[in-house]
């Protein structure tokens, strides 16, 4: 019986140079035992180290879900997933087979630490601890229900590059410190400071973003265990908020309903009052002067102003989305609000840099309902976007795309001028008229309203493959 000793359980380096020594040696998994270095020896094991690994050809996916997996708790993981990999040496399909009871269990824990690092980018809090030399340093105190510091610490290092940071759970620290990420061993919630001034803000963002009218409480719990409240800045705040939510609703239902935004008269009145005939459109900046003074359809009676397509006019992608939303419609330039955000980040995940791109709409004017002081939007009709579609023929026009890249349903229709889905359309390429390639994906709104975090990822990396096939094909 082999005996292998793991330093760090949890570690995939330690584990899977053990399991290729072991695999190029021939030990079967009935031969070997595993064990943490904490724990105690085994009364008949043999503790020379493993075989020199040698070429060993695994399939990537298996090897990406147990560098996952080997996270987990459980003490029988490692002798587990070393069977596993034993068996798929052999049997290059085995992942495809589901009803096999261990690649059953592979997938079940693989989907539990998946849901923990997503757990854990959603609920760490940093405390500031001070400045020096120009850079902010912050710390924070999680405890996960798995050993995945390792899976979630670059992560932290993307989005928190420009500050130094470390992160302590009981079983390792994370520090990120002159640009470089090392780990180090467990501690304590004590070395974390309880709050500082950063907190208190988050805290009246909290209760300022809490909407009484769609609280439910079931699902509150389900994205947010209650095992997680104790370390959270908010969570003291969640009790009052659900106690006095009901009142807060009344109070919202006798809110008057807010005329159209204010702005739209001062904008006007800046403008010219020429809107540019057909003939007279020659250039983009006509496009975007005439689309202000636009009155195709009821629309623009309440937008503050028109937004035309913003990019280069020789830009080889085109990105048209559905319509302006509350800050585009102030700002005046597409794909400035949220969902721009998370499409600015998406593009740059992809490879595409933004500034090389002409970004437009299929409608160019702000359609929303008013509820209070808030502008809900509203989707467009298809005799809207079917009426502004002649902005949008403009636009491709001037810019000759090689590409055109369609954010949602409604984009779909004002570039085919058909209604599909996106479904249908999705994953391949479809020729247009005047030789430009056509590729369909969701808006990136749409990750926004997702509640489900676990998918909410899996829609992002698919919504991220599909910028990086338009960015391969413009290529």
């Amino acid at each position: 019986m082999r005996e292998i000793v793991l330093a760090e359980p949890g570690d995939f380096a330690e584990w899977r140079s053990a399991a290729r020594g072991l695999l190029a040696g021939g030990v079967a998994p009935e031969d070997v035992s595993w064990r943490g270095g904490a724990e105690g020896a085994s009364l008949f094991g043999d503790a020379a180290a493993p075989a020199s690994a040698g070429a060993v050809s695994l399939p990537r996916e298996l090897l990406e879900i147990a560098e996952r997996v080997i996270c987990h708790r459980d003490p029988e993981v490692p002798a587990r997933l070393y069977r596993i990999i034993w068996r798929a040496a052999r049997d290059r399909q085995l992942l495809a087979r589901t009803t096999d009871a261990e690649v059953d269990w592979l997938r079940k824990a693989d989907k539990i630490i998946r849901r923990d690092v997503h757990k854990m980018h959603a609920f760490v809090r940093f405390r500031r601890l001070g400045e020096e030399a120009g850079r902010e340093s912050f710390a924070a105190w999680f405890e996960p229900s798995h050993r995945i510091l390792r899976l979630t610490a670059p992560f932290f290092q993307r989005r928190f590059y420009g500050m130094d940071w470390a992160i302590v759970t009981p079983d390792a620290r994370a520090i990120w410190q002159d640009e470089t990420l090392v780990y180090g061993p467990g501690g304590t919630k004590d070395e974390v400071p309880d709050s500082d001034v950063v907190e208190d803000q988050w805290r009246t963002y909290y209760g300022a973003i809490f909407n009484p009218a769609r609280v439910k409480i079931d699902a509150m719990r389900a994205e947010m265990p209650k095992k997680y409240w104790k370390n959270l800045p908010e969570a003291q705040d969640i009790a009052p908020l659900l106690a006095g939510a009901e009142a807060r609703v009344e109070r919202m239902r006798e809110a008057a309903v807010s005329l159209a935004n204010p702005l739209t008269d001062k904008w006007r009145t800046r403008v010219p009052d020429e809107l540019l005939l057909d003939d007279d459109v020659k250039t983009l900046g006509d496009v975007a002067r005439a689309v202000d003074r636009c009155t195709r359809c009821p629309l623009y009676c309440n937008a503050t102003q028109g937004v035309a397509g913003e990019g280069p006019g020789a830009a080889r992608i085109m990105l048209v989305g559905e319509q302006p939303g509350d800050q585009e419609d102030l700002q005046g330039r597409p794909f400035v609000g949220p969902a721009g955000h998370v499409l600015n980040e998406a593009l740059e995940e992809a490879g595409l840099d933004r500034r090389r791109l002409f970004l437009t709409n299929a409608v160019k004017h702000f359609k929303f309902e008013p509820r209070g002081k808030r502008r809900l939007h509203q989707n467009p009709t298809t005799g809207e976007i079917d009426i502004c579609r002649w902005w949008l023929d403009k636009e491709r026009a001037f810019v000759q795309p090689d590409l055109i890249v369609t954010l949602g349903a409604s984009a779909l229709r004002g570039v085919t001028g058909k209604s599909v889905s996106i479904k249908s359309m999705r994953g391949a390429v479809h020729e247009l008229d005047g030789g430009s390639k056509l590729v369909a994906t969701i808006h990136p709104s749409f990750l926004l309203r997702l509640p489900d975090r676990e998918r909410a990822a899996e829609e992002r990396a698919m919504f991220v493959a599909d910028l990086i096939r338009a960015r391969k094909l413009a290529a």
